[in-house]
């Protein structure tokens, strides 16, 4: 039993540091989107936070893609553009902060499904997809308007044209494919932590 135990943390431990990694090397893969005067990035780390939460779980996915945050603010480069606790003051932090969302809330629903379906896992992928946005543009919203740029500003329309529907579809068909990968991988995951 302690055996069993040691082993299953140990698993734990490599897969949790195996998608901190991914978020790391899913940060570098990104397309740059002009929108005018605004950079928009759009690059796998929705993927793999997503990912995370199907095949982890909520604790697990969600301190896989923290321990991904606490190296960039570290100051590790592995944010799409540098790291350091100044990135904190970027109104653009509050995704890298969904990302610890997408993950929690895909773990939290998948295991609360009890058989699985491709609309069901779909739906839990876009429910993390979701928590990603709210999570981004909320901390945005606020982080501009009230520090970045009180005077000139950002209203709720521009945020939303700009930051949410320029990348919503594409991230959506991230999403699903980390939903149809998870589906899967599961399986094998599974034996590898009974063997």
């Amino acid at each position: 039993m302690m055996g069993k135990a040691r082993h299953a943390s140990a698993s734990d431990i490599v897969m949790c540091g195996m998608f901190t990694a991914l978020m790391a090397v899913g940060a570098f893969i990104k397309i740059m989107i002009p929108l005018g005067v605004w950079q928009v990035t759009f690059s796998m780390q929705i993927f793999v936070a997503v990912l995370s939460g199907f095949l982890l779980g909520a604790g697990r996915g969600f301190l896989s893609v923290l321990a991904y945050l606490i190296v960039g603010l570290c100051g590790v480069p592995v944010f799409a553009h540098g790291g350091g606790l100044a990135y904190m003051l970027k109104p653009t932090f509050g995704f890298l902060i969904g990302f610890a969302a997408a993950a929690f809330v895909t773990g939290l629903l998948s295991g609360r499904m009890k058989t699985r379906s491709a609309a069901g896992t779909l739906a839990i992928a876009f429910a993390g997809e979701m928590a990603y946005y709210a999570c981004g543009l909320l901390y945005y919203y606020f982080m501009f308007n009230l520090f970045v740029s009180p005077d000139v500003g950002i209203g709720f329309k521009e945020l939303v044209a700009v930051w949410f529907l320029s990348t919503v579809v594409p991230d959506f068909v991230l999403c699903a494919l980390a939903s149809r990968l998870a589906v899967r991988l599961e399986p094998y995951l599974r034996s590898m932590v009974k063997l």
